[in-house]
């Protein structure tokens, strides 16, 4: 007995031939929008991370060296003050500069907020 709605002259296979072509048309095109997708993702978003990334730690990566070269020169500059004033002299004059920093940083501060 033939299937339910199948005629005799064999319609059913070249139907189920059109159903598996269309199948795999879709298919493809599917594959196709995922690859090019993926394309996309990686040529506008992963890329550009991938260079901020790079970029950010090499900054990182010559600031701490540029920190660890200053450290070097501020012991050095204080062992020179140290030799003149005494090792309490130095401490004294660096702690007054520095706090002299901080109140002109602060003035500087306070009327760039009060405009």
């Amino acid at each position: 007995m033939a299937a339910p709605g199948a005629k005799p002259n064999g319609t059913t296979e070249g139907f189920e031939a059109v159903i598996d072509a269309v199948a795999d048309l879709l298919q493809t095109a599917v594959d196709w929008l995922r690859q090019e997708a993926a394309s996309v993702v990686q040529e506008k978003i992963v890329a550009p991370i991938q260079r901020l990334g790079l970029t950010l730690a090499s900054a990182s990566a010559a600031a701490a060296l540029l920190v660890l070269g200053l450290t070097f020169i501020a012991v050095a500059l204080f062992l020179l003050l140290a030799e003149w004033v005494g090792y309490p002299g130095a401490l004294l004059i660096i702690g007054a500069v520095l706090m002299l920093g901080s109140v002109v940083f602060l003035v500087i501060k306070v009327r760039s907020m009060q405009k």
